[in-house]
This record gives C-alpha cells, structure tokens and sequence, in this order.
C-alpha cells in the first residue's frame, strides 16, 4: 500500500496536514506582498467550525457518515456493507468513503491520480488515516465544510449557502441544512435549480436519516419535508472590486509559464511588480477622466482609456489599466491597442536632433512648409494656424510646433529618427516617410511608455516586467526572473542627450502644452509630452519623474474624434496629475536629474537661443556638449530697445514672433498671385 501510494512521492507530514488551508484561487501579490487579488475566482468561503451550526454538522453526519466519531478513517462496517452490496448488484451502487477520506480526496489527494482508480482509493484510504492521526475530529470536521464539492463550481458549506439560499450557513433553517447534505452524494444530479424535484426528494431522504440517527424527532419529519424549496435567484459570484486588466495580465503570464505542467494554478502564489496603491489611483483615474470626456464627446460609443505606469530603473510595471470598464478576460488596451500617438512622439525627433550635434537652444523656422511626397504636397499645420517664426528646439516642442518639427525632422533624416525610436523600444512598423515626425506611426501605450524611460533614465532601454516569481502554496519555486535580465539596461542615448531631452520636456510641463499637470497641483522632477491626433481622434500624456513614466491615452476603440477643441493638454494630462498625486509615493531628490559630469553651462537668452547679455529680457542656464556652445552674443536685446529683466521667459513678448509674421506678410504679398 505505501509503494502504490504516496510512498515515493512522499505523503504529507503532520505538520503539513495541520497547516493546510483550503486554497480559496491562488495568490497574486505585489510588490510589497501586499494581496492583489487571485488568480482563479474559486467559489469558496473559508469558515471555522463554530459558524456551522450543529444541526448542519448532523445533517452530513447522518447523510455520509454516521460513524464518524467512532471509526478511525475507515468505516470497516461500511467498507463490507458497501462491498457486500455492490457484489449483489453486479456493479457500484454503494461506496463507503468516510469524512476522513473526502478531506483526504480534496486536499492531497486531488488530481493526483486518475479518479475512481484502485490507485487513488489506495491513496485516500492512507491519507485518511495520517489525517486522523494529525488531526482532531472537530478540525477534520472543519476541513471538511471548507473542501467539499457542492456543485455549480462552489466548494464549501458557506458558499453553498450563499449560492442557493442567498445567506450565510448560520442563517439556515433546518431543511435548508438538509439539501446541502444532499448535494455531495452527487452535486450535478441533485442541484435544486436544474432538478428542483430530485433534490427535493434526495433532501427530505436527508431529513428522514436525521430521525434515524436521532438528531430530529419522528413527529416534526412530516412538517419538515413538507416545506417548499426555495432556491435564491441569483448566483454567488464572488467578485473582487479590485480587479482589474492588471491581473488579467498576470494571470496570461502564469498560464504561459505553467502550461503543461504538473503544478495546479489555483495553488499558486505570484509576486508580481505592481503596486496596490497606483494601481487603484490608475483604474480611478481612467475612470474618472473617461467619464468626463464622454460628457463633452457627443457621441453614443463608449470613450475608452489606457495606462501605463513602469520604473524606468529597471522596466518594473507598477500599474496598467486596459480600459474603462474591467471585465475578466476582455481586451487589454494597454498591451494591444494600436494608436496614433500625435504629437507624443516628437521627444523621438529631438533625440535623434541631440544625436546629431543639435542643441535645445538650435533654431528652427516655425512658418507653414510643404513638403513634396513624389507627386504630392504634404503640408502640415501648426495647431490653430498659431506659427512663431525662428525659435528654438525647446521652444518649438514647449509649443508641440508641427512646422517647425517637420524641418528638424528634415534635417535629422527619417531613418535616424526611426533607428532612435527603434533603440529606445518602439517594436511596432514605423514607416518610413515625413509625417511619420508628427506620430502618424501606430504604437500600443506600453510600447511608448518604455521607449521613453530612456530619457528618465539617463539612456539605458529598460525591459518590461511584470512577474517576478511563481510559487506553489507552500513557498516552492517554479519559476523565478533573474535580477540580471537580457535584454535590459543596454544604453541606447549618451547621459548627455537623455538629459537634454528631458531637460526640454520638463519646460513643455513648466511652461507648455503639459503645463496643466502643474496646475492641478503635481509637484517635483516632472517632464512630459501631450498627443493629439489629427481630428482630436486620440489624446496623449506621457509623463515621467525620475523613478516612473507613465502614458495615459483616451478615445474610442473604432477610432472617430472625441469632440472639436480635443487636446492631450486638456483631456490626458489630468488623469496623469490624478494619478501621480494620488498613486504615487516615490518621490526623487531636486538632484536626480543634474547635468551628467562633462556638460559645459552657458548663461542664454532662452528666447534666441543666444549668449546672454545684461539686456536680455531673460535668461537661463543652459547645459551644452562640449563644442555646441552658442558663441554669439544675443543680438536682438540691447540698450537701445527697452528691456529689462524678467525672468518668467515664456510669457514675454516674441520678437521671434513679431518678426516672423511681419516676414510671412511680406512674402505673401511678394508672392501673391
């Protein structure tokens, strides 16, 4: 018996049998061990015996085994009743399992061994009695409400009562007890809401074996089973508010990883790389500001986000969210959602600019362009026909400038912005053509959000994780990530240029098109891009501090535009701020983001991109690569015209601007035809 049993693949201690707990889904934790939620929505509600009233524990006494106090596992009255019935009959109408042996069939012994096997009966009959030596008969009598298959993919008394009565085991009357003892005899021939007169004639049998065993008087049993059935209308369901696309996502992985193996999901404990609390404040967030935005977007359809949120130190997921509405197993906008990201992809153009020998404080012309396609014109506009002339780099992205993008993209070259992206994480098709500068490319958020950890990072491209290690109940490993994984922290920027990028995307928060995560009250190291897709069809905000980067993005999944005025500015960057004020906790010192060791400062004019003289109306220190200095001094401010210091930059007067226009008029009448 023990070479056919468990003897080489070892039975279970006494200390294992003590400590076991009826597993209620598995386990998924977070970063802080924190429970997430699970990874199966098992139908169990784990109780202590003291909550099963006694005429409950009586009615399954009676009905599937009466000795139970007296025999040791193995009833051998009922073994041989049991035999010498079943070899009358010619075939199994009797069996003679114990309470003992069904704890040990659904604990240690279940899906060892092929069911109704002489093996796995072997294996029960040695269990059940390692179980009585290990366990009193009141805790084996617990064990035993909590295991029980009651049908209808519920386990346990409590749940069983929830799912038919609509209330707690302790809140029964007594024929109710006896139609859940009538159930594990045979849970799908006797369920009361498939086969309401079988269970009624299997529940009053129940009643009658209680006047039998002496637990209820003969003259009540009449009474007793001449009560009606009454089975509650819905369902228990057990559902978890915390839910979310999150764990659907870890749940994916586990299955890939266990995929045909010996280990059973539902045991499982997983330690993942989310966080609880920006998990939560990421699902609010989307929810909240989708709601909003449906309030403005006049259209039936159902206004759709997605986030992101990873450690750009490492690529750790701290929290996703695939959509509005969570429900199990539907489609995870997040990891497979291709959208336009606008003008959140131009930081990729100014990177490849960096490379290049530009420099934030490089001119451009932001005037209308066209640029010829073979036989087509393609000329993009600024947002509201709003153009500023010359101006800068970190001018003309702190005003997501199309035009003037468009020419910094012609200078570059497309292919090099493309290899950038591409280095930095953009796996999807980027086609190689000029609109392609101003995000006419498609990309999954998660895609976009790693791609841009570089630039928090100091230019190492990170690799998403979202699982760090897998379990079984009892702390076994199964699968572990490594610290040091392939394919991640390989720089792909020099500090230099990652810092020059971030640099400008801290003014496009500051001062810019993002300048409304500040206004809701984000404080600290903060950089971002806005997206906004021709038509307001999607609206973007990537943000990032030194330890996350997160991307939000809304619309609708067949794509159409949100409303007229749509802008990443006004509909994306508030549920950033949310996030980030209310999910949030690691926070980095003022220094995380200083100049990397090598870097010259220069005192400029910001409006020029000069060097600064006593005139300017303002200025800022500015961090150059050697060589890149700007050498000239600022020629357009002097004593002769009037300025004076003020250091809020960004609100002064263009004379970029100014000038630029007075040139755009002439050449319009030079020109017009």
């Amino acid at each position: 018996m023990w070479l056919g049993t468990c003897g080489f693949d070892g039975c279970p201690t006494p200390r294992d049998i003590q400590t076991f707990q009826p597993d209620q889904g598995g386990r998924i934790l977070d970063r802080y061990n924190r429970v997430m939620g699970r990874l199966e929505t098992v139908r169990r509600l784990n109780v202590p015996l003291t909550a099963v009233p006694e005429f409950v524990q009586q009615a399954f006494i009676a009905t599937e085994d009466r000795r139970f106090y007296q025999h040791g596992g193995l009833d051998w009255r009922g073994f041989f009743r049991a035999l010498v019935t079943n070899l009358k009959a010619g075939r199994t109408r009797e069996g003679f399992s114990t309470i003992s042996m069904q704890v040990a069939r659904n604990t240690f012994a279940v899906r060892r061994y092929p069911a109704r096997s002489l093996r796995q009966k072997l294996t029960e009959l040695r269990l059940s009695r390692l179980i009585e030596h290990s366990l009193t008969k009141q805790q084996i009598l617990e064990l035993y409400f909590n295991v029980i298959y009651m049908g209808n993919s519920v386990y346990g008394v409590e749940a069983a009562s929830r799912d038919l009565f609509g209330r707690s085991v302790n809140q029964l009357n007594l024929p109710q007890a006896a139609m859940l003892a009538a159930l594990p005899k045979a849970p799908s021939a006797y369920t009361p809401r498939r086969h309401p007169d079988r269970a009624l004639a299997r529940r009053n049998l129940v009643l009658g074996l209680m006047v039998k065993e002496g637990y209820v008087s003969a003259n009540r049993l009449k009474g007793l089973q001449a009560q009606p059935l009454r089975i509650a209308r819905d369902e228990y369901r057990p559902k978890d508010p915390n839910d979310s696309f999150a764990l659907d996502a870890v749940r994916e992985f586990v299955d890939s990883v266990i995929r045909g193996g010996t280990s059973d999901i539902v045991d499982l404990t997983v330690r993942t790389t989310l966080d609880r609390n920006a998990q939560i404040a990421a699902d609010r967030a989307i929810r909240r500001q989708a709601s909003a935005i449906q309030s403005e977007a006049g259209r039936r359809a159902l206004v759709q986000g997605a986030m992101v949120a990873i450690d750009p130190r490492n690529g750790d997921i701290r929290a996703l969210s695939g959509g509005r509405q969570y429900e199990r197993g539907t489609f995870n906008r997040a990891l497979l959602a291709h959208r336009q990201p606008g003008s959140a992809f131009k930081p990729f153009v100014y990177a490849a600019a960096m490379a290049a020998g530009y420099t934030p404080s490089s001119e451009v012309d932001d005037d209308p362009i066209d640029v010829i396609q073979g036989r087509n014109v393609w000329s993009p506009a600024n947002y509201n026909d709003d153009y500023s002339g010359r101006i800068t780099f970190r001018r003309a992205l702190i005003k997501s400038a199309n035009a003037a993008t468009v020419r910094v993209s012609q200078a570059v070259g497309i292919p090099r912005i493309i290899e950038t992206a591409k280095r930095n994480g953009i796996v999807s098709q980027l086609p190689n053509v000029p609109s392609m500068a101003l995000g006419s490319l498609e990309v999954t958020p998660i895609e976009l959000v790693t791609a841009y950890a570089p630039f928090a990072n100091g230019g190492f491209r990170v690799r998403p994780r979202l699982v760090k290690s897998i379990s079984t109940a009892d702390e076994t490993p199964i699968w572990q990530e490594e610290d040091i994984r392939e394919g991640n922290h390989i720089p792909v920027m020099t500090p230099q240029d990652a810092y020059q990028v971030t640099s400008m995307l801290q003014s496009v928060v500051d001062y810019g098109t993002g300048k409304v995560v500040r206004d809701y009250g984000a404080k600290g190291l903060i950089a971002g891009k806005t997206g906004t897709t021709n038509s307001g069809t999607d609206v973007w905000f990537v943000g990032y501090t030194p330890t996350v980067v997160a991307g939000f993005w809304f619309g609708f999944d067949n794509p159409a535009p949100i409303s007229s005025d749509a802008s990443g500015g006004r509909l994306a960057a508030p549920a950033w701020a949310e996030f980030y004020i209310n999910g949030w906790r690691e926070y980095a010192p003022p220094t995380a983001w200083n100049p990397p060791p090598g870097m010259s400062m220069v005192r400029i004019d910001p409006t020029t991109g000069y060097l600064a003289t006593e005139w300017c109306p303002a200025t800022r220190n500015e961090y150059y690569k050697p060589g890149t200095e700007p050498t000239i001094q600022c020629p357009v401010h002097g004593p002769d015209m009037g300025d004076e210091q003020n250091p809020e930059w960004p609100n002064q007067r263009e004379w970029s601007n100014d000038f630029g226009k007075k040139i755009g008029k002439a050449l319009g009448k030079i020109f017009k035809f």
